[in-house]
């Protein structure tokens, strides 16, 4: 079995973007998010996270379909059709503790500290789904 090339840089693509969403997200952990700044550097990180992965996704799916690669491909439509769709879910609500938060809502930080754990969450299980394919989508 040889390496496909198409479908290695296909994972690159998406692996990159998540790997640093991993290592950047966490840091945030460290500060309260009723210091506004902070939580709008939060909503920042995440709504380019979205968009990064929505055009990672949409490459990844057309250089499957171009390896032949059509469960592949299908799979990571998939993933960036969440990544768009989610998009505009996250950030609505995201968007709608800050305006509680400036409208004196003391719960609002805690609300969107869970959101911020949601994401980290649900980027860690697409990520580690990715990593445990690799063996599957290298080899021809």
């Amino acid at each position: 079995m040889t390496p496909d090339p198409v479908a290695i840089a296909a994972m690159i693509i998406l692996l990159f973007p998540m790997g640093y969403f991993t290592l950047a997200s966490p840091a945030f952990l460290l500060v309260k998010l009723d210091i506004r700044p902070v939580a709008l550097l939060l909503r920042g990180m995440f709504n380019a996270h979205f968009l990064v992965m929505g055009v990672a996704g949409i490459i990844g799916t057309v250089a499957f379909l171009v390896a032949g690669r059509l469960v592949f491909a299908a799979v990571v439509g998939l993933l960036a059709a969440l990544a768009i769709w989610g998009r505009g879910w996250f950030m609505q609500r995201m968007d709608d503790q800050l305006s509680a938060g400036n409208a004196g809502d003391t719960e609002a930080p805690r609300r969107l500290r869970r959101l911020h754990w949601s994401g980290m969450l649900c980027n860690a299980v697409l990520l580690a789904a990715l990593l445990a394919s690799i063996p599957y989508i290298a080899t021809a």
